[in-house]
């Protein structure tokens, strides 16, 4: 099997043991599961499924961030207390992941429950000499970590823009580099609060997938997955601070997700432009909003059209049609899939052969397009 690695920017051979160590990182669960959403945990759970198809095991740990600025605003809006808005929203999310016919994953631990790990992970990353207290706060210094940058390939220039545009203070009085990043910051009035040696507050984010990944699964791991969009800053910083901390490599493989885009914009909550799963589902065959994202490569950026759903839900009545199994095809979706996971390819593969009229059932199901 060969992946794209976002560090070393090339497709390269993904040789894990035979249990696979996997983290992904989840929603912040403030509103309902969009597109995007769907699309970057269906191209883990198509990847799952065939190192499972290789014989390997695989622990999947996707995390719930519900210690975070939007969640808190969110909460603030509605009136209601941040955890309960949290629940509601992390069933609605993983109702539809069950819909999508997304496997199981091994655990999916909530930041709240990481208080103490949290705790414990800053000052492993202090005592180590990484990080500094200045105003009630504990930040990494990224001075002290030779490859930083060197995950993303952005400049200094462009990691100050994205900094700025993705919630870090880059004018932060306190901070000796404007990239230096937050460990532990002091909390709103209104938001909660934990008591440390550095005063009471709250993590800041992206410690909180470094404890998560050591608590759930060890030291380093062999893949870790989001949307590109947290390669800088979240994943930069994780991954700093986690070396920071053990001392060892924390991530062997990086694979992100493309963006999708509507309306000529990504897709975000800001903007609004967005098309949520549990909507879709009152009027399309899950299985056929699957296809519509599976019919995409997970590294290339694409485009909703009102298209999408009426050619996938033919595309699965066609599939549904020519159930059974054909070893030959299988053999050659696999070959897709061990190519940088080519769903589109697969796809394709799947429709000439219904084309011919031959079955395609055993081929669709490692999709995770079940024919029953």
């Amino acid at each position: 099997m060969e992946l794209y690695d976002t560090a070393r920017r090339a497709i390269v051979p993904f040789e894990p043991n035979d249990h696979v160590l996997i983290y992904t990182c989840g929603i912040t669960p403030y509103d309902a599961t969009h597109l995007g959403h769907a699309a970057t945990f269906i191209a883990y759970d198509v990847l799952s499924r065939r190192l499972i198809d290789r014989g390997h095991t695989v622990q999947v740990v996707r995390n719930v961030t519900d210690v975070d600025d939007p969640l808190f605003a969110k909460a603030r809006e509605l009136g209601v207390h941040y955890l309960d808005l949290a629940a509601g929203e992390e069933a609605r999310f993983e109702r539809d992941m069950e819909a999508l016919n997304a496997l199981p994953v091994a655990s999916t631990p909530r930041a709240s429950s990481a208080i103490p790990d949290i705790r414990g992970f800053i000052g492993m990353v202090l005592d180590q000499g990484y990080a500094y207290e200045a105003g009630g706060s504990v930040y990494f210094d990224v001075s002290r970590y030779e490859p930083f940058g060197t995950l993303s390939n952005y400049s200094t220039e462009e990691m100050l823009v994205l900094a700025k545009e993705r919630g870090g203070n880059i004018d932060d009085p306190n901070k000796r580099n404007p990239l230096d990043f937050v460990l532990w910051h002091p909390s709103a009035d209104d938001e909660p609060a934990w008591e440390t040696m550095w005063g009471p507050g709250r993590p800041g984010w992206h410690i909180e997938c470094s404890a998560l990944a050591l608590r759930e699964l060890g030291t380093t791991i062999d893949l870790h997955g989001g949307g590109k969009d947290l390669i800088f800053p979240h994943h930069e910083c994780e991954r700093a601070q986690s070396e920071a901390a053990t001392g060892e490599p924390f991530v062997k493989h990086w694979m992100h997700t493309a963006l999708i885009a509507k309306d000529g914009e990504k897709m975000s909550k800001s903007l609004g432009n967005l098309v949520f799963v549990d909507q879709l589902r009152t009027a399309w065959d899950a299985r056929a909003i699957r296809l519509a994202i599976i019919e995409h490569h997970y590294r290339i950026d694409w485009e909703w059209d009102d298209e999408l759903m009426p050619r996938n839900a033919s595309r699965l009545a066609t599939w549904l049609a020519h159930d059974g199994a054909n070893p030959e095809l299988l053999d050659e979706v696999r070959r897709c899939l061990d190519h940088d996971l080519d769903t589109p390819g697969a796809v394709a593969a799947i429709d000439a052969a219904a084309a011919r009229h031959e079955p395609v059932g055993d081929a669709a199901r490692l999709l995770g397009v079940d024919p029953d």
